[in-house]
């Protein structure tokens, strides 16, 4: 699935600054550094490789990755969450969500006021995976955008490892790996036909839980970097090297 300009422009406006990209090498996203972004979170690459049905997307940034996390406000309400993000063109469907309901986005994430992996270990203010489906809301502010609610009444389809929160969420489980300056996390596909044709972007954002806990539950807030500077998603899986 492709951003929409009418999606892409507010994210991209929101951010603090959008830089020049940098000649990409083979089909990964490459950017100037900026230093005026927090330097945990400025994107200097993001690429994806895959291997039979698995890609691992990876993320570089120009200071140690992982080193800035929300502080803990010690209730759920209000609460913030930070993460590296792969906006893709796959259909939701293909991790187990409703066909067509969004963006489907890899997002390696920290917040410490509450744990989303009920079937793990995790509490919350580790680094850890979802998968998580984002939409268009203008009530969100300047970014425009929020993780999918799912409206009262209805059951879309959602993954096995849904958490239980009232968004478009998948807590699979799957363990982000953190080396100095890089991130990168390795997810299964339905198929390796899917997985050779992943295009993605690479973000860095912070999120933020509805004060009164109504939808939109969970709103994008602030937009560090985009790595294409213009959310086109233009990064290629690779073949993984042997």
């Amino acid at each position: 699935m492709r951003l929409s300009p009418p999606l892409a422009g507010p994210l991209i406006a929101a951010s603090l600054i959008v830089c020049p990209v940098v000649s990409a090498s083979a089909h990964d996203v490459r950017a100037n550094a900026n230093p005026k972004v927090p330097a945990s979170f400025d994107i200097l690459s993001a690429s994806a490789e895959a291997k039979g049905n698995l890609v691992t997307f990876m993320m570089t940034t120009r200071g140690k990755a992982g080193a800035a996390k929300p502080k803990a406000t010690g209730k759920f309400a209000g609460s913030s969450v930070y993460a590296y993000v792969w906006p893709t063109k796959v259909d939701p469907e293909a991790v187990g969500f409703e066909k067509g309901s969004g963006i489907l986005a890899a997002a390696v994430t920290a917040h410490p006021d509450f744990n989303d992996e009920p079937l793990f270990a995790n509490k919350g203010a580790e680094w850890h995976f979802h998968w998580v489906v984002l939409t268009k809301d203008a009530s969100c502010g300047p970014a425009g955008l929020k993780v999918r609610d799912i409206e009262p009444g209805t059951k879309p389809k959602l993954p096995k490892t849904w958490p239980g929160a009232a968004i478009f969420i998948d807590s699979p489980g799957y363990q982000p790996r953190f080396k100095a300056t890089t991130v990168n996390v390795t997810v299964p596909f339905e198929s390796a036909e899917v997985a050779a044709s992943v295009a993605f972007d690479g973000v860095t954002t912070a999120l933020k839980v509805n004060g009164n806990l109504h939808a939109p539950l969970l709103c994008v807030s602030d937009v560090f970097k985009i790595g294409s500077g213009d959310l086109s998603l233009p990064g290629k899986v690779m073949p993984a090297k042997r």
